[in-house]
């Protein structure tokens, strides 16, 4: 069984295309043959290009999807990506550097048990087979995972404290109290159908004693209920208007008549009388909260250190021909 856990260099290609605008930087006829970029004398080998590629092609062929063709839009697309995944990976790498941030042999050693754990129940056969169907050798691993750890490490020295305060929280709780309030519901059973014509033959039917839930199982265009006998519950504002009115003021048992929406024409009865609605408490919706706040603020402090770093690194970066990232049409940080 493959999981995320081991698309790896495909997930923090993901990151580093969210993080930083990566086009930065120029193209060089001088740079080294081999090379695909050089971020601050920092040359980036085409092998390490060719060895993301290789594994995304791997990962296409799991999903069963056609990798893109060389020279196609598509290619390319993926190209560019995969290389600025590689050189935001070496900026971090000066950047840790230049912080004195490292990753140690049993900070990688640590998180592969954490996955062979979670994913594998410990197996060591079962991790191997893992690597070997995603085109990974233990040392291909040991090498993302420092690079995913490094920008852990990273991104919590250039957050710092994050952590909101209670005031803050309440705060957010009593702006956004239609957050933490659960409407009012009611249990009702309903028919389906295309037509008034339809839907006037059953009311028919219904007030002539035959049995609501039958019909609505034999007749009924709900996927969603017709198999429960049209029955659901509902919660106020969350239907269709003209369905929500006419079941929340109906009497318990009550039959309505056909009533329109953009669906077709229904047929309601409510089974019982409406539940009412209740508001969470601040005291139980805090840790939510406070979770919320905390990785908003880390994500805004993030977004603005990753700004940052791209500018700092805006005239030491050099691609090669064809590997540059597509001009943004921003005349700013990103060109």
């Amino acid at each position: 069984m493959i999981t995320n856990a081991f698309r790896l260099a495909l997930g923090l290609l993901a990151l580093a295309t969210v993080l930083v605008a990566a086009g930065c930087g120029g193209t060089d006829d001088e740079l080294p043959s081999d090379a695909v970029a050089v971020v601050d004398g920092v040359t980036i080998p085409k092998t390490e290009l060719d060895t993301l590629l290789e594994r995304a092609k791997i990962s296409y062929e799991q999903q069963q999807r056609a990798f893109p063709k060389a020279g196609t839009p598509e290619y390319q697309s993926l190209t560019t990506q995969a290389v600025a995944y590689l050189v935001q990976r070496t900026q971090y790498d000066l950047e840790a550097a230049d912080r004195g941030i490292t990753v140690s042999d049993a900070d990688i050693d640590a998180r592969i048990e954490e996955v062979k754990k979670q994913s594998f129940d410990g197996d060591d056969a079962k991790w191997a087979e893992a690597l070997e169907a995603q085109g990974y050798t233990e040392e291909d691993v040991r090498s993302e995972l420092r690079a995913q750890l490094l920008s852990e490490k990273l991104v919590k020295e250039v957050s710092g404290d994050t952590a909101p305060t209670d005031e803050e929280a309440l705060a957010y709780y009593e702006a956004n109290k239609a957050q933490f309030t659960v409407p009012e519901t009611r249990d009702v059973r309903h028919i389906l159908v295309k037509t008034k014509a339809e839907a006037d033959k059953l009311y028919a039917e219904i007030e002539g004693g035959a049995d609501f839930a039958a019909l609505a199982k034999k007749y009924s265009e709900d996927p969603g209920s017709k198999d429960n006998g049209g029955k659901l519950t509902i919660a106020q504002g969350q239907t269709v208007e003209a369905f929500d009115k006419t079941a929340f003021l109906l009497k318990t048992g009550v039959v309505s008549r056909p009533v329109k929406t953009e669906y077709g024409y229904h047929l309601i009865v409510p089974l019982g009388a409406v539940k009412p609605g209740k508001v969470t408490p601040f005291d139980q919706a805090k840790s939510q909260i406070k979770t919320q706040l905390e990785q908003t603020k880390q994500n805004e402090s993030v977004t603005a250190w990753a700004s940052e770093l791209a500018k700092k690194y805006e005239g030491k970066t050099t691609y090669g021909d064809g590997y540059a990232p597509p001009v943004t049409g921003d005349s700013g940080a990103d060109g």
